[in-house]
C-alpha cells in the first residue's frame, strides 16, 4: 500500500483485528454481491469504502422511482438506469483504487456457479425465494461462504452460512422447496432504515468472512424494528435437507 491508500484505510488498519495485514488481505479480495437494491445498497458501499479489491455486482432491474427510499445507492438522476450501473458509478465515486465488475442480466445457474466459483464471498442481496434457493446451492457446490439477509416491513434477517466448513446447515435447511408465503416490498412495504441495519451487518460479515474473524455462521439473528429487538435461533443442517443430501459436506477449512 503506498502513502494515500494507508491514510484511506489508517481508521480501519488501526484495529488489531485488522492491521495492516488484514487492510492487504482484504485489498486482494473478490466479493460477488447479487441484488442492488435496499440491501445490496448499503453492502456496495460499505465494501467499497473498506477496500475490498474487487466487486462484483449482479442485478438484471432498473431503477425506478420507488426505489429510493431505500436503496440510497441510487439517486433522482439514476430513475430508468440499469441498477448495476448506477451503483457501479456511486462505489467507484466512493473509492477509486478498486475494481468493480457489473453483470446486468438475469443469470442462469451455471453462470451464476462460474461467478461464485471466481469470488471469495457471496452476499445474497436479492428479495425471492428461487434467486435464494440457486445462489445457496451453487455456494455449497462451491464451498464458498455465503452471506443472506432479507427484509420486509419493519422485519429483517440476517446469517452467514460458511461453507468452508463441515456439516455447516444451508438455507435449505432454514426454508424448505417452495419457501414460505413470499411478501414483498411492493406489496406490504418497508421501513426506510431497516434496510440499511441489514445490509450494513451483511457488510460486516462479509469483511469477518474475509478477515478470518468469528461470523454468525450457526446462528440467525431475526430483528423486529418496531420494538428495536433481537430473536436468535441455532442452525442445525437438516437431515432431510435435499441440498446437504446431494453434495458431501465440506471436509476442510
Amino acid at each position: 500500500m503506498n502513502d494515500e491508500l494507508l491514510l484511506r484505510y489508517s481508521r480501519q488498519i488501526m484495529l488489531p483485528a485488522v492491521d495492516i495485514s488484514g487492510q492487504e488481505r482484504l485489498l486482494t479480495s473478490k466479493a460477488l454481491i447479487i441484488g442492488l437494491g435496499g440491501l445490496g445498497a448499503p453492502v456496495t458501499l460499505y465494501l467499497a469504502a473498506a477496500g475490498v479489491g474487487q466487486l462484483t455486482l449482479v442485478d438484471f432491474d432498473t431503477v425506478d422511482l420507488t426505489n429510493l427510499q431505500r436503496q440510497v445507492i441510487h439517486t433522482t438522476a439514476s430513475i430508468g438506469q440499469a441498477k448495476v450501473e448506477s451503483a457501479a458509478l456511486a462505489a467507484r465515486a466512493l473509492n477509486p483504487h478498486i475494481q468493480i465488475h457489473t453483470v446486468n442480466q438475469r443469470l442462469e445457474y451455471d453462470a451464476l456457479l462460474e461467478l461464485v466459483q471466481a469470488h471469495d464471498v457471496v452476499l445474497d442481496c436479492s428479495d425471492n425465494f428461487p434467486t435464494r434457493f440457486d445462489i445457496n446451492f451453487a455456494c455449497k457446490t462451491a464451498g464458498k461462504p455465503l452471506v443472506s439477509g432479507a427484509v420486509i416491513r419493519l422485519e429483517g434477517q440476517i446469517t452467514t452460512f460458511d461453507f468452508r466448513q463441515p456439516d455447516v446447515a444451508c438455507y435449505r435447511c432454514l426454508y424448505g422447496e417452495e419457501g414460505e408465503t413470499e411478501d414483498t416490498c411492493s406489496t406490504t412495504g418497508i421501513l426506510a432504515p431497516v434496510a440499511g441495519i441489514i445490509g450494513s451487518m451483511q457488510a460486516t460479515e462479509a469483511l469477518k468472512v474475509l478477515l478470518d474473524l468469528p461470523t454468525l455462521s450457526g446462528r440467525l439473528l431475526l430483528l423486529d424494528a418496531k420494538y428495536m429487538q433481537w430473536r436468535e435461533m441455532r442452525l442445525r443442517r437438516d437431515a432431510a435437507c435435499p441440498v446437504c443430501a446431494s453434495l458431501p459436506a465440506i471436509t476442510a477449512y
